[in-house]
């Protein structure tokens, strides 16, 4: 749950233009950036989503300068990008496989062109995303301990459609706070620049905007409305519990800067929303596809049983079976 947004104070384009502020042909980035939400692997607990967060609030107690803010939402953005088509396929995993460091930072470029370029140049030149690939294994055992709000979110499960007068829609799985917070903060730095706005404080805002919800369970919108004239007071409150568990000097800084999340008024205000919103629609998207999902588009036009030299002899195999494969 967010502080209600003051809708309207500007229009949804980029400053001094009619161009929108995300063009159409960058949905396929933002949805490839979102599934990292639903992928895992062996190597730790939920999403790579989740992981990157935790990750992230670690890397800020360590250092929570402008330059480190930067530096971490360049690197974390970077590497989602590649996680978008590798998932846990990351500069550690091919360090173990033997390839050397030139060999994995051109692996890590491919994947990230690859992504970057189904946007269509629509967020503008990523060259210092590019540039932020870290071929070295990241080494996260000697990073501080995350406050606990940071695990809080992780666990604490996103509300989905809500609404004070109906039912809920349950969606499972649910996403995390965790997960809804990384990919906002994600889609907040590379909307950034359009705003004038560095893509640090960007990812920065996005990160912490749930603060509250480390120990509010998420009601939605609906719980929203029935908390009624307590409902800023409660947000406030438990706000305040999350940010007296981080550095001082780190919470002065975001006291400063999360009001911006509840206005359009300010540059970074609007890169948030812009990133909020898009994150929570696109949500919805997926799991209608998911419902809609058919095994016809995974044998038609995935290709789940690959070409190559054993193709044909799968093919037979599921003929055999009675298994149709279109």
């Amino acid at each position: 749950m967010t502080a209600p947004v003051n809708p309207g104070e500007l229009p949804a384009t980029t400053p001094g233009t009619d161009a929108p502020v995300v063009e159409p042909s960058t949905l396929t980035l933002l949805r490839e950036v979102a599934d990292v939400k639903r992928l895992r692997d062996a190597r730790g607990p939920g999403s790579l989503a989740d992981r990157a967060f935790t990750r992230s609030w670690r890397l800020l107690l360590r250092d929570w300068s402008p330059e480190q803010v930067q530096r971490l939402a360049l690197r974390e953005v970077a590497h989602t990008l590649v996680a978008a088509r590798l998932a846990g396929v990351d500069a550690g995993v091919l360090a173990t496989a033997g390839l050397d460091r030139a060999e994995r930072l051109t692996v890590l470029q491919r994947a990230f062109d690859a992504v970057a370029a189904t946007a269509q140049g629509g967020f503008g030149d990523l060259a210092d995303l590019r540039a932020a690939l870290d071929p070295d294994p990241f080494d996260e055992d000697l990073l501080p301990a995350a406050p606990p709000f940071v695990d809080a979110l992780v666990r604490q499960p996103r509300a989905g459609a809500t609404h004070p007068e109906l039912p809920r829609v349950v969606v499972e799985p649910p996403e995390s706070h965790g997960d809804h917070c990384f990919v906002t903060a994600v889609y907040s730095a590379l909307v950034a620049p359009r705003f004038g706005v560095q893509r640090g404080t960007a990812f920065l805002v996005a990160l912490a905007h749930h603060l509250p919800n480390g120990d509010l369970p998420d009601a939605g919108f609906g719980g929203e409305v029935l908390l009624g004239e307590h409902y800023l007071p409660v947000l406030a409150a438990l706000e305040e519990r999350s940010l007296r568990q981080l550095p001082a000097g780190l919470a002065a800084h975001l006291r400063d800067l999360l009001p911006q999340r509840e206005t359009t008024g300010t540059d970074v205000g609007r890169v948030f929303n812009t990133a909020d919103v898009l994150d929570r629609v696109l949500q919805v998207h997926h799991h209608a596809r998911a419902a809609a999902f058919t095994a016809a588009q995974a044998l038609d036009d995935l290709d789940i049983v690959h070409p190559g030299a054993v193709q044909q002899f799968q093919l037979g195999v599921l003929a055999g079976a009675g298994i149709p494969v279109r």
